[in-house]
């Protein structure tokens, strides 16, 4: 109300002070003060510029829960000059934003008011806006914020946070110790002493009740922290604490609220088990295993607890032969035999057993020696069976041992010295049988050792023994068959075959020793050949079982017989003698003997059949290629004859002579055009002259000359000298001795042809030797040319033209 006020002060007398300004001077004046903001540095020398601020509303408090509503808070107003009404507005939560309704602003006087009343709980605080605006709206001051703030009433009551409490305290703690917290919440405001709480116990309650009287707890007034105020807490006494606690709020002396906390007396270990009586008699049968009684305890600490449950020991037990163990639900010892005892040895065993708990005793407690008990334990005498000397029973004898043979006896006794019977209940061959009073095994049947209940060498049988009592037991026995030499070896196979012709190192029979006894008396075996000179065979061993016998000489074809001797290696030493038929014979590639027609083929005289295969593949292949080489010379290079002049024209330049090197060579003369073209003798010399652009460089057209299809080649031919003369004077002969040796040759024509025997191509100056192309017999002709031929036909002129 004090700053409403004030605000009207300032109002009304800036009201006045509008009035008396007059209108010309206000103008004037609100340009000065616009030159004034705009340009500072006129207002130099003329003292600081007062600058208009806005009025800070200070917080407005309301109380919660207020009943004067509507209830006037503030009233604001604008200082600003003006001649028309102001029109003011308000805005924020709990004006037009949620919560909605809960104040309003008088349009035309700007009073501020509360609509209902407020809950501080909800909403502590309110910030809204207040806007002073112009008939049209136009806004005449900034924003003024009006900070509304709620207060605190003590409208709530402390709560605990738990409807009950439990906590745990060892017995016997001592005051002062901290057992547990409580704790509680009021929504009131937490500055305020609105929510100052404070903790009591109004009540205490003992479980059992009235076991405990006096004031044992107490609690932090502040903090709600429970502790023990006393001694006295004994878990045999009492077992928990049922306490009523009250929390107030103003610090006490404001509102209040109850709540319980349990706590629960927690067990330690301050009692020591105790025997309950301290001496036993138990009686226990002999030779059984079983519980022969228990021994009882007790103990004041918490059941089912460490601090509860006893661990026994026993003393005096020499030999081990009995066992105390815990029953978890009786918290007993129950005593048992663990090893069989024995009345005749000893009757009575007197035992001391030793208590104590699983977790050790509490340091709040003195020392106590730990409680012992005594037990005695008596012996009863039963009838025993019979024990057998040794189990299993181990017997080791001969498998060739014969009949009737004893294997072992005095195998059981009888504690008692009863009478004993003997029983075989298992034995698959039926080869032992066991005398009945006194136990001897004896070998009725012989061992065979290939049985299938022999298995490692090892037969095992099943005997009983019963004494007078009934009272029976059984053992087995496990008879250990050693191995004798029984068999002599064999050799297989009996016959087979050896390859001829091949490595003897490679060729052999592959033989194999095998015996029907056992190590030691089979493998390694040794081989021999039992003949006085063996000159063909040698034998080979190849390892500890097999051997190869070889021939130690080429051998004919046929069949042969080699008598071996084959040993093993027992005790005392078996052979035998075996006669093997050997096959000598040529083999296939598998190494298998062939027939007749195939040996032949496959001799050193004949050509075998891959090779055979390999020489026609290779001759068809030459064959194929000579055609396709004949072929394309046939067909680009053909020779023809010129129209007119009957010549021989060529595409290639090349000299002929350079193509035609065929030597001692008879042709099929004139008629056989076919076979020879003696056309291509003539010299290049003796043509007459033609364009080079029909022919080669030889000029002559090329090509292999066609293969004589009228020979016959079945008969030898003559011999044709082969190296001329080194007389040159010999020509002569020379050439006679090839001519008539091509006349008697039965293979070609027996008309004239020409024989080629060194024509050296182009660059020659000797002329054709041929008498067809001579024209004349050598009477006829002139052999002074003979002398432009060069010097290596010097002599040839000197021999036809002697002048």
């Amino acid at each position: 109300m004090r700053m409403a006020v004030r605000m009207l002060m300032v109002c009304v007398l800036g009201a006045l002070f509008s009035q008396v300004w007059s209108s010309a001077k206000h103008h004037h004046n609100e340009g000065e003060v616009q030159a004034l903001a705009l340009n500072p540095w006129r207002n130099q020398g003329k003292g600081a510029l007062r600058v208009k601020r806005d009025w800070i509303i200070p917080q407005i408090r309301v109380s919660e829960n207020s009943k004067q509503v509507p209830e006037d808070l503030v009233q604001i107003k604008s200082d600003k000059i003006f001649s028309g009404e102001v029109i003011y507005k308000l805005e924020g939560p709990g004006v037009d934003q949620d919560p909605k309704n809960l104040f309003e602003i008088d349009d035309k006087k700007g009073v501020i008011r509360s609509k209902k009343p407020l809950d501080r709980e909800k909403y502590s605080s309110f910030t809204l806006k207040a806007f002073a605006l112009s008939p049209s709206g136009e806004r005449l001051e900034n924003p003024t914020t009006i900070e509304i703030v709620v207060l605190d009433q003590n409208d709530n009551r402390p709560v605990f946070t738990k409807s009950r409490f439990v906590g745990t305290v060892p017995e016997f703690s001592v005051p002062g110790t901290s057992v547990m917290s409580v704790t509680a919440t009021d929504v009131d405001d937490p500055l305020t002493e609105n929510a100052a709480l404070s903790y009591s116990i109004i009540d205490q309650e003992s479980v059992p009740a009235n076991a405990v009287t006096k004031t044992m707890f107490g609690i932090n007034n502040q903090t709600g922290t429970i502790y023990t105020r006393d001694v006295g807490l004994d878990r045999e006494v009492v077992k928990a604490f049922i306490l009523k606690l009250q929390v107030a709020d103003m610090g006490g002396m404001g509102l209040t609220s109850q709540g319980l906390a349990i706590i629960n007396v927690s067990d330690i270990n301050n009692h020591a088990p105790q025997f309950n009586p301290t001496v036993y008699s138990m009686r226990a049968v002999e030779n059984l295993l079983s519980e022969i009684g228990r021994v009882n305890v007790t103990d004041r600490d918490d059941r089912g607890t460490k601090n509860w449950e006893a661990k026994y020991s026993i003393a005096g037990d020499l030999g081990h032969k009995f066992a105390i163990r815990t029953d978890p639900d009786t918290n007993q010892g129950v005593v048992t035999v663990i090893q069989p005892l024995d009345y005749e040895t000893q009757k009575e065993h007197i035992l001391t057993v030793t208590v104590e708990n699983a977790s050790p005793l509490s340091r709040k407690v003195s020392v106590q020696p730990l409680s012992t008990a005594t037990v005695v334990v008596n012996v009863v005498n039963e009838n025993e069976a019979p024990y057998f000397r040794q189990r299993p029973i181990q017997i080791q004898t001969l498998e060739s041992a014969p009949p009737g043979t004893i294997l072992t006896s005095n195998i059981a006794f009888d504690p008692e010295d009863s009478e004993l019977r003997y029983e075989i209940i298992k034995d698959p061959e039926s080869w032992l049988e066991i005398d009945k009073y006194t136990g001897e095994i004896t070998l009725r049947k012989p061992f065979n050792m290939k049985s299938p209940h022999v298995e490692n060498n090892i037969y095992n049988i099943v005997v009983k023994v019963t004494d007078v009592g009934g009272a029976s037991t059984t053992a087995v026995v496990a008879i250990s068959l050693m191995e004798t030499n029984d068999f002599p070896p064999l050799l297989i196979p009996a016959g087979g075959s050896v390859c001829r012709g091949v490595s003897r190192k490679r060729s052999g029979l592959f033989l194999t020793a095998v015996d029907e006894d056992r190590p030691p008396h089979a493998a390694p075996f040794s081989f021999e050949i039992f003949e006085e000179l063996p000159v063909n065979w040698t034998l080979r061993q190849v390892n500890d079982t097999h051997a190869v016998l070889q021939p130690a000489v080429e051998l004919e074809t046929g069949e042969y017989s080699v008598t071996l001797l084959v040993s093993d290696s027992g005790t005392p030493i078996l052979g035998s003698m075996a006669q093997i038929n050997v096959t000598v014979c040529h083999c296939d590639s598998f190494g298998d003997c062939k027939s007749e027609a195939g040996a032949v083929l496959s001799s050193s005289v004949g050509i075998s059949f891959i090779a055979l295969i390999i020489i026609t593949a290779c001759a068809v292949l030459l064959l194929l290629l000579l055609f396709l080489a004949v072929g394309l010379t046939v067909c680009g290079r053909r020779p023809h004859i010129k129209k007119g002049t009957g010549l021989l024209v060529g595409e290639s330049e090349d000299d002929i002579r350079d193509n035609v090197l065929n030597y001692d060579e008879q042709g099929g003369g004139e008629e056989d055009e076919n076979a020879f073209n003696i056309d291509l003798l003539w010299n290049p010399h003796d043509a007459p002259s033609t364009p080079r652009s029909f022919y080669p460089s030889s000029g002559v057209p090329r090509g292999k000359q066609p293969l004589r299809k009228d020979a016959p080649h079945n008969l030898p031919s003559p011999t044709y000298p082969r190296r001329p003369p080194a007389d040159p004077t010999d020509i002569e002969d020379y050439i006679s001795d090839g001519l008539e040796a091509a006349d008697n040759d039965p293979n070609v024509p027996p008309y004239d042809t020409a024989l080629i025997y060194d024509y050296e191509g182009e660059g020659s100056v000797a002329g054709s030797l041929s008498s067809i192309a001579s024209g004349s017999s050598d009477g006829d002709q002139d052999y002074d040319y003979l002398n432009d031929w060069g010097p290596r036909f010097k002599k040839l002129a000197n021999m036809y033209d002697p002048r």
